[in-house]
């Protein structure tokens, strides 16, 4: 709630003010309204002349526009204050979730991210505006609606204060049941979210191994677990409304039965019009409570939702800014001693990485699958922090770097090439805003994107969700050319030759040599000819460095890289 409330101006909290205020006057009125048909109704009983009438009708359309403007002027109010708490909520989740290390993302997992980002703060806006109203609502109107029965006959109040001990029974009943249900719906909520979403991403492969049966499967599971919790809580609350208008039709019956026995004894004070406006006002103690019902119902999965959204504000950040905000374009790297194990992991995924890179060397990594490689590069931009030893940046550990001047320095290509919807342009300036149409056309250039020129609508043409409007290699040298208009100071290069031919390879290569002369280049590849002309080559192996130096030296005396080697000639059984 502190981050609802930190998001509000100080005009917020007027209009807050305000819009109690004409609840406040709404419900004030209504029950003046009722008062004024009780005067009315004696009047008609007396025989009152018709000018008397048409005043007394004029006073009660005047009561009707009060409560018309303060229910337009409540409602409107209410609408605005819970879409900008809710449009600053999310602001604030999708901030802090940019924050987010690769620990803090698998913690949560993508699918529950995007339902508490959208479902849950969208329960938490229908919570605050119906709160708004209600919880202000529904005491005005017992208040009002109570001080008005008890100023008429305690018997007839009795009658009702007994009809309102059942139903508040039955409404706790109700409440302990269901409140447990909501967090539950919300957890397979994510649940499906989780199915559908690696569903529509490996779609291709589900269809490659015909394993639609398999999925339809998994589907069907969150599925139907979903729908049972749904269909308890929906027949729990099905019985709510039935419960609450039969109670109020007994009670109204009831005030009718008891005032007709008042009047049949001559019970002084009790004629016609007090039984009929008494029965109006009771019905509003029995609404105010239904309101109050209705409250009892979305608060708790309001609550619900919002402990979610807050999960996320207030998890703490792994990997948190250090003081350096300002640092020398040299571009050297070192590696001291470094060892780093996931979270909760037992074993290490690297162990004791020793080396120095110099400003404008070329350094590759290579090593069987799941040696290490990627993971020891994305220490660097500190998507994980080492568990031990020390990576230094210009002689400066990146721990203590502001990460925003950390990642200055570094033009990143991952494993897996990431474009955005927008256009080629909009995606190569994301990584430099104020890159010029020759600074792209340059970086386009060098990593080989020719193909744009023969597209429709050149550097303007449209880039689709994900960049599936493009093929694995242009994806791939797209991300490159990302990297090259940043001009950074350090290139680090995560396996993103991989879907390259040899030819352009080469030629990528060759002329990111060219244009890149003083920057510092890191490769991570699978691919020999990939890394074979870099200054210096590091053999990783189960997570420890098993060899340092250039290819030819490599080539004669170490044993993982000759096997390496073998694996991609002819002689070992593949090119």
């Amino acid at each position: 709630m502190k981050h609802i409330l930190k998001s509000l101006r100080w005009y917020d909290y007027i209009l807050v003010l305000v819009t109690i205020g004409c609840i406040v006057c709404q419900t004030y009125f209504e029950m003046e309204l009722i008062g004024s048909g009780t005067i009315m109704l004696d009047m008609i009983s007396n025989l009152a002349t018709s000018k008397e009438l048409w005043n007394q009708g004029f006073k009660m359309m005047g009561l009707a526009g009060i409560i018309v403007v303060s229910i337009i002027g409540a409602s409107t109010l209410a609408s605005y204050i819970s879409s900008k708490a809710a449009k600053n909520l999310r602001r604030e989740v999708f901030k802090k979730v940019n924050s987010f290390s690769e620990t803090e993302i698998n913690k949560f997992s993508t699918a529950s991210l995007i339902t508490r980002s959208t479902n849950d703060i969208a329960q938490v806006q229908r919570t605050l505006m119906t709160s708004l109203r209600m919880m202000i609502t529904a005491p005005c109107m017992a208040f009002f609606a109570i001080r008005k029965i008890t100023l008429t006959d305690m018997t007839l109040t009795g009658v009702s204060v007994g009809y309102l001990v059942i139903m508040l029974v039955i409404l706790i009943t109700l409440i302990v049941l269901v409140l447990p249900k909501f967090g539950l719906l919300q957890k397979r909520t994510d649940r499906l979210n989780l199915v559908t979403r690696e569903n529509l991403k490996g779609v291709r492969v589900v269809r490659a191994y015909n394993a639609e049966k398999h999925q339809e499967s998994k589907f069907d599971t969150a599925n139907n677990e979903l729908t049972s919790t749904s269909l308890f809580v929906g027949r729990t609350l099905s019985i709510m409304n039935p419960s609450l208008t039969l109670i109020m039709d007994m009670m109204t019956l009831t005030i009718y039965w008891v005032g007709a026995v008042l009047m049949s004894k001559g019970v002084v004070g009790v004629d016609y019009s007090v039984i009929a406006t008494f029965g109006m006002f009771g019905m509003h103690v029995i609404m105010s409570f239904m309101f109050i019902t209705l409250l009892f119902v979305m608060i708790p999965r309001g609550i619900v939702s919002l402990k979610r959204v807050n999960e996320i504000l207030n998890q703490p950040l792994s990997i948190v800014d250090g003081e350096v905000d300002t640092s020398n374009a040299i571009g050297t790297i070192e590696f001291r001693n470094v060892s780093f194990a996931y979270p909760d992991a037992e074993e290490k995924v690297l162990e004791d990485i020793t080396f120095k890179v110099g400003k404008g060397e070329t350094v590759a990594f290579i090593g069987s699958t799941g040696s290490g490689k990627s993971t020891l590069i994305n220490l660097i931009p500190r998507f994980y922090d080492c568990t031990s030893g020390q990576v230094l940046v210009d002689g400066v550990d990146v721990k203590a770097y502001n990460q925003q001047v950390l990642h200055d320095k570094i033009g990143y290509v991952p494993q897996k090439a990431n474009l955005f919807s927008g256009d080629i342009t909009s995606n190569m300036r994301m990584s430099k805003e104020d890159a010029t149409i020759e600074d792209i056309s340059k970086a386009l250039e060098v990593a080989q994107c020719g193909f744009i020129e023969k597209l429709e609508d050149g550097y303007t043409q449209p880039v689709s969700q994900g960049g599936k409007n493009f093929s694995g290699g242009q994806k791939q040298r797209l991300s490159i050319a990302r990297a090259i208009v940043k001009n950074p100071e350090i290139f680090i290069f995560d396996d993103s030759f991989s879907a390259l031919d040899f030819k352009t390879d080469k030629a990528l290569r060759s002329a990111l040599k060219k244009h890149t002369k003083e920057a510092t280049i890191l490769i991570v590849a699978q691919r020999i000819n990939t890394i074979k002309d870099a200054d210096k080559i590091i053999v990783l192996d189960d997570g420890k460095m098993v060899g340092m130096g250039t290819h030819e030296e490599l080539a004669k005396s170490n044993k993982v890289y000759k096997e390496i080697i073998a694996s991609q000639t002819k002689k070992g059984g593949d090119k």
